[in-house]
């Protein structure tokens, strides 16, 4: 598939926090490049870490690469949104334009009412990553993240998905989920 012969596949993965998102972009990226496609992880959050790390830096405090202040990202969303209610959706469309993979996968998206709307005007297929609720808080207990919370995926079954994806079971078991999704949609 080339950006030439085709629009290029845009997934954004959506589900709550723990359920394996990351983990379903990283296996996406391998797919891409198991079929030899060019790819892209584009965050919908990009502002709020980079916002996050500028607050951790200004008030001292440390944060290891990756992990969520999820009370401050919330927090920093909402001003964001007060601000300018399509600021993060402007901010990613922004950096979309500039993509150029046959494959785009976004695994941070959260508000129903702006922000889904953008992407899926850009062409983005949702993709629900599901799993147990007792695994997904074991999962959360060992990420490390400073604060946890689920205010901002309140909603985030208004997110209508093309496809769900239980991840409950084995990595191997996921993967292969994962794969045969995208050879359907290719």
């Amino acid at each position: 598939m080339t950006t030439e012969s085709r629009r290029p596949l845009r997934i954004s993965v959506v589900g709550l926090a723990g359920a394996g998102k990351s983990t379903c972009a990283t296996l996406i990226e391998e797919f891409a490049r198991d079929k030899g496609l060019t790819h892209a992880r584009v965050k919908l959050a990009k502002p709020l870490y980079d916002l996050q790390e500028h607050v951790y830096r200004t008030a001292g405090g440390s944060l290891h690469a990756g992990a969520q202040d999820q009370i401050l990202m919330e927090a920093l969303a909402d001003a964001m949104r007060r601000i300018r209610p399509d600021s993060l959706a402007a901010d990613f469309v922004a950096r979309l334009s500039s993509v150029d993979a046959d494959l785009v996968v976004n695994d941070d998206l959260r508000d129903p009412h702006v922000d889904a709307p953008a992407l899926r005007g850009h062409g983005f297929k949702v993709l629900r990553i599901t799993c147990d609720e007792e695994l997904r808080q074991v999962r959360l207990a060992g990420r490390g993240d400073p604060s946890r919370a689920d205010r901002s995926t309140r909603e985030i079954d208004r997110i209508e998905p093309d496809a769900v994806i239980d991840n409950g079971a084995g990595l191997d078991e996921y993967r292969s989920a994962v794969n045969q999704l995208l050879g359907s949609w290719l």
